[in-house]
């Protein structure tokens, strides 16, 4: 068996069960590079850095060198915690924050050193353990520069995860679950690892809390969401509501001036901490509103105007159509015109300009492996097929393997479950496990359109089509549905008519319910070859864009788009 030093692991004249090292990974490449950021296991022959995540065992090698895409059970690393009592200045830097110590014991605060990566150092902090059952899985440090970290390797779940009950109250950090509790409230968790960055895009790991605690939060009946009321706390607010279910979700207001928990505890006392998660309201999600129930909305709209969607990565587009979740673009096109295509390169643009991750039930685009080596044709930008001249390389491929696996998924019901709902059932799913935003339906016909026969095709399509919208609007997620023209007869140059929602078999309901209309149209000649026209035809909200035409140019070697000029 390999030794440590096999690793370029030394651990000189150190001993013991744990022994903190530097890292031959990253501590030559650092301003302290003296600094001891590994920590080596000896019993059971284990490391990892606490600065570069690099960690592995003698038995197995370096975790992750071999593929990543080999399924392989997921096995968490489990943190020792043995509290001690807290330091009379730690419990009175509590007691300044409102809080007392019998809620220190209850939570099983603890005290001690550990190695913080922002200060390259070993510090003393507080130890916020996280529990699941009688074992804990994870512990938060807290320095009191306010540097925080987490155990790495250690599973991620809910701060105060055995404090779930059918009404819980979620915080946005482990200060304001304990001032909740001086409070009289102990059905209170906290999201590990606070808000996300007004900048974030992509969201693919941020909240892989959410499954981890999954069966846990199925059985919750009321959620009271009482994050920060700071722009990244109303990000996480919204964020939670859409995985969560708004319909399930309540909101609470703080008092003027105090922008968490924690903060109207010290300022104002518990009395007034627990009005407010009394007097949570629902999330607005359906009924009757009076205006003053809207009252910030309308302001934040007067103050800053109407918010667009995002673009689409192609200038001449842009200012014709936005995607916006909570919408659904209605996407039709002569068959063998590049509807499908032009879906996938604007997911791609989406995802790689936005963070967007997306749901994909495209049962016409199968096998799933060639549908993915053309997404990912997309993503590189150079042809995915060794026999190609310029095709990418192999660690080209691997990178956008992994990128296209954290902003894609895929759903292919069962041949016998393919009716609407049951792709809407999956696709939610997705929304609380990914948090996918945008949804594809490609195309209309693959679905199971079985109806009674007391229901006319007319009225299915309505009722379809507003299955659709509510499950967009409620997820806050965009759907677009890729929906095929009844047969057109060619014109006199040979060409067909550019296909509008109303040729689309059915009813008038594909226009009048979609909030946006795109026809994709290819120029077949051999002298405009690679010309495509994006036709808008519908927009039903004029921030998101107008009616009317841009050109596009497609490259047939990569499958990606390109500006040309617009009309």
């Amino acid at each position: 068996m390999k030794t440590f030093a096999d690793y370029g692991i030394h651990l000189g004249s150190k001993y013991g069960k744990e022994v903190y090292t530097t890292c031959p990974q990253c501590s030559p490449h650092r301003r302290k590079s003296k600094v001891p950021c590994m920590s080596v296991n000896t019993e059971k022959e284990v490391w990892i850095c606490h600065h570069c995540d690099w960690r592995g065992s003698l038995k197995s090698g370096v975790e992750g060198a071999s593929d990543p895409f080999k399924w392989k059970p997921k096995t968490w690393r489990k943190p020792e915690y043995n509290p001690t009592g807290l330091p009379e200045k730690v419990v009175a830097w509590f007691a300044a924050r409102g809080i007392t110590e019998p809620v220190l014991v209850r939570n099983k605060i603890g005290y001690g050193e550990v190695y913080m990566p922002q200060v390259e150092e070993t510090v003393n902090a507080i130890q916020f353990p996280f529990y699941r059952g009688n074992e804990v899985v994870n512990i938060k440090y807290r320095d009191g520069a306010k540097n925080f970290r987490m155990v790495s390797g250690a599973e991620r779940v809910l701060y105060g995860l055995n404090d779930i009950q059918e009404t819980t109250v979620i915080v946005e950090g482990e200060m304001d679950k304990l001032a909740l509790e001086m409070a009289g409230f102990t059905n209170v968790v906290s999201v590990p690892d606070g808000a996300p960055a007004v900048t974030t895009k992509d969201y693919s790991n941020k909240f892989e809390y959410l499954e981890n605690c999954q069966s846990q939060l199925e059985a919750v009946k009321q959620f009271i969401l009482a994050v920060d009321s700071d722009e990244p706390g109303q990000k996480l607010e919204e964020e939670l509501a859409r995985r969560l279910g708004r319909d399930k979700c309540h909101r609470v207001q703080w008092v003027d001036g105090c922008k968490d928990a924690n903060e109207v505890l010290v300022t104002h006392g518990a009395q007034a901490l627990a009005e407010c998660i009394q007097n949570a309201k629902p999330y607005p999600v359906k009924g009757v509103f009076e205006v003053l129930d809207l009252s910030d909305r309308v302001d934040n709209l007067y103050d800053f105007g109407l918010k667009p969607g995002d673009p689409t990565g192609w200038k001449s587009l842009d200012g014709l159509y936005r995607v916006r979740p909570g919408e659904w673009t209605l996407v039709t096109g002569i068959p063998g015109h590049g509807k499908s295509e032009f879906i996938d390169a604007l997911t791609v643009n989406l995802a790689l300009n936005h963070g967007w991750t997306f749901g994909v039930f495209s049962p016409e685009n199968q096998p799933l492996e060639r549908h993915i080596a053309k997404l990912i044709e997309k993503y590189v930008g150079k042809p995915f097929e060794r026999a190609i001249y310029g095709h990418m390389d192999a660690s080209e491929m691997l990178q956008a393997k992994l990128w296209t696996n954290n902003h894609y998924s895929f759903i292919l019901p069962d041949e016998d479950n393919l009716k609407l709902e049951n792709v809407l059932e999956l696709a939610k799913v997705l929304v609380y496990r990914k948090g996918i935003r945008g949804l594809i339906l490609d195309p209309w016909n693959e679905i199971d359109h079985a109806r009674p026969n007391n229901l006319t095709e007319t009225e299915y399509i309505s009722q379809a089509l507003t299955k659709i919208r509510q499950f967009a609007r409620q997820h806050g997620v965009h759907v677009w549905l890729v929906a095929h023209p009844t047969k057109l007869a060619k014109n006199k140059d040979g060409d067909y008519p550019i296909p509008t929602p109303y040729d689309v078999s059915g009813s008038a309901h594909w226009r009048n319910k979609a909030d946006n209309c795109l026809s994709v149209w290819r120029h077949m000649s051999e002298e405009k070859r690679g010309l495509v026209d994006i036709y808008i035809q519908k927009i039903r909200f004029k921030e998101n864009g107008k009616l009317g035409q841009t050109e596009l140019l497609y490259d047939f070697r990569t499958g990606r788009y390109a500006d040309r000029m617009t009309i």
